[in-house]
């Protein structure tokens, strides 16, 4: 058996799931204590607290064995009105989900104690939302699988696609043949124009020295760039910051005449990189120093960093094709409550009255006949 604690604070969380956070980390940046650090320290806003679910051992309260860390508002103008929980993640996070101690046989009672937990909160939630999931891995079927055994209706959805390279233990110069010939031919033949020009150099920050200058360069071209202005503003600042201090970040920074031409945030952590911020200013995109940029990185990435892993994170743009070699799906998972007036009519909203009144019909069945 496991026991399910809920806490409203990432400080009050025991010290003892500290190790199981940092174990996250080899799967993906995005469970890490640092990277839930700076997302509550930048993006929650006052009206929006924290709700985090903890499963422990029943025999063994100091053995933990999940977490999932989520949020909801005061009042929540969401789906009709309904008491919203919803994941601690945005479009800033690539990759979401209960952390869970890998490799365990008992992971579907884990995730039932865990969405069971959920259904017995003190608050009374209309509906849950969580994304983006890893559709690939075993813990999605199975958080299904809690949830509809937790009462709840559940929906899946596409998120986005994810392309990433296997590089196998390649140098980046076998890597760099792999290539379609046109993206070749483009790097190499900008590269020459760009020595040419003479004042090209690239800087890449990798602590915090001389990090908050680099940031002013960042913020320079992300302004001369076609992005629009970051709605948390103090959200990249900090996760640079972040990553300096453990050693994860590869800000790269090409200069053009001593100006701030284009700009990269990597993050490498557990033998993977990931490719999170691209921008560049606007008057040098003939000159592709974006795309020299990224060969640069992904040169040093490779050949130094020795990744096993280069990971584009979200979204399935065409140029990210070129460059990565395989491609997963993030999905979401959406479960509703038929035990409250607006669970059931954002189920209806959602799936249409036919399929939510059979999908509520099942779930009464089932709990009647202690399934």
């Amino acid at each position: 058996m496991h026991t399910t604690t809920v806490y409203t604070d990432l400080a009050a969380l025991p010290n003892h799931y500290e190790p199981l956070l940092s174990r996250a980390g080899n799967v993906s940046l995005f469970f890490t204590l640092p990277w839930y650090r700076n997302f509550i320290q930048s993006v929650l806003a006052p009206s929006e607290h924290l709700r985090i679910y903890a499963v422990d051992a029943a025999a063994n309260a100091s053995s933990p064995l999940a977490v999932l860390l989520m949020r909801y508002r005061d009042s929540d103008a969401g789906l009709l009105g309904a008491r919203m929980l919803s994941g601690l993640s945005n479009y800033y996070t690539s990759l979401f989900g209960p952390v869970i101690e890998p490799g365990r046989s008992d992971a579907q009672m884990i995730l039932d104690s865990l969405a069971a937990g959920i259904a017995r909160d003190g608050i009374r939630w209309d509906l849950i939302d969580l994304h983006p999931l890893a559709a690939d891995t075993p813990v999605f079927p199975a958080l299904v699988t809690a949830f509809k055994n937790a009462g709840f209706i559940v929906q899946s959805y596409f998120c986005f696609g994810n392309w990433y390279l296997q590089v196998r233990g390649r140098t980046y110069a076998e890597y760099f043949e792999t290539l379609p010939s046109q993206l070749k031919n483009t790097i190499r033949r900008k590269k020459r124009q760009l020595e040419k020009l003479g004042k090209v150099r690239i800087a890449l920050h990798q602590d915090g020295t001389s990090l908050e200058e680099a940031l002013r360069a960042y913020e320079q071209i992300y302004a001369m760039s076609w992005k629009i202005p970051e709605p948390y503003p103090k959200f990249i600042p900090g996760l640079c910051r972040t990553c300096a201090e453990a050693g994860w970040l590869r800000l790269g920074i090409i200069y053009i005449d001593d100006q701030p031409a284009a700009a990269q945030i990597w993050i490498v952590s557990s033998g993977i990189a990931a490719i999170y911020k691209l921008a560049y200013d606007e008057r040098f995109s003939k000159l592709s120093a974006g795309s020299i940029l990224t060969a640069y990185l992904m040169e040093h990435v490779i050949d130094v960093d020795k990744v096993h892993e280069i990971d584009y994170l979200t979204g399935d743009d065409d140029y990210k094709k070129d460059w990565m070699s395989d491609r997963r799906e993030r999905w979401g998972i959406m479960a509703f409550n038929p035990r409250t007036p607006r669970g059931v009519l954002a189920a209806v909203r959602h799936l249409g009255a036919r399929a939510a009144r059979r999908a509520i019909d099942i779930v009464w069945g089932l709990w009647r006949t202690g399934n």
